[in-house]
């Protein structure tokens, strides 16, 4: 067996998210049929993590097994004339054996990002915001959610995880380039079923004032879903880099 693992950018807009469905046009059932179409036969093919319907990602990765090695170049070349624009190889490599997208990831960063005035060219991967939320309130109420913590609270009520005890490296809002555009950076070891969206839409609350800043160890501590804000809208939210303990893809995507 040789495998081998993949970087994938994709715009999630038309896709009901990245596992595959029956009935669903998903992002892994796009890549898993163009394999077919390349090997003959559906290889086994694992994604780094799910992504909800109409989620982006600039940095997913994957690794799928072959019965011997393939061509690197060659493979990246015939996924991209297969896939659909909305998804692309950004780059294909050999991977140890003991290498697994999923289980070997030790963090996850996610953007979510946000405008405070209407936008044309990226208003399908951005949400606009009507009001200009206190964003230094908004960071002072983030650094609660450093550390290890129990995330019921910013878990969908239907999840079948049981475990949702996640540690959180970095939570911040930071400006982008174009004035009135930000985006909300969060480093986890790993993540329950819609919590960025869930937190994103709190401190949001907290930002326009309808909730205190000091608020969040409490909402941590009930474990009530009901508590927190609403989760923000899918399409602001980016998986942007999944890290592991040995560079992958470092060359070519920092």
């Amino acid at each position: 067996m040789a495998r081998t693992r993949l970087l994938i950018e994709y715009d999630g807009t038309e896709f009901s998210g990245w596992q595959t469905q029956p009935g669903a046009r998903t992002v892994q059932g796009e890549i898993e049929r163009a394999l077919t179409v390349i090997m003959g036969s559906t290889p086994p093919f694992m994604g780094s993590g799910r992504t909800d319907a109409g989620v982006h990602a600039r940095g997913q990765v994957a690794h799928v097994d072959t019965p011997e090695p393939v061509d690197a170049f060659r493979l990246r070349g015939s996924l991209n004339g297969l896939l659909p624009e909305s998804v692309a190889v950004l780059g294909v490599e050999p991977a140890p054996e003991d290498f697994h997208a999923r289980y070997s990831a030790r963090q996850r960063t996610y953007h979510y990002h946000v405008a405070t005035a209407p936008r044309a060219l990226d208003r399908l991967w951005r949400t606009t915001l009507r009001s200009t939320p206190d964003v230094e309130t908004m960071n002072e109420a983030a650094q609660a959610l450093l550390g290890t913590h129990e995330f019921s609270s910013f878990c969908r009520t239907r999840s079948e995880t049981t475990n949702r005890v996640c540690t959180v490296h970095h939570a911040q809002w930071v400006p982008e380039a174009r004035e009135g555009d930000w985006r909300f950076e969060i480093q986890a070891n790993r993540y329950v079923h819609g919590m960025v969206r869930a937190i994103v839409g709190t401190l949001l609350e907290i930002g326009r004032g309808r909730r205190e800043a000091d608020s969040i160890p409490d909402l941590l501590a009930s474990g009530d879903r009901r508590l927190a804000g609403p989760a923000a809208p899918a399409h602001g939210l980016v998986l942007h880099r999944v890290e592991y303990d040995a560079p992958v893809f470092t060359p070519t995507f920092a």
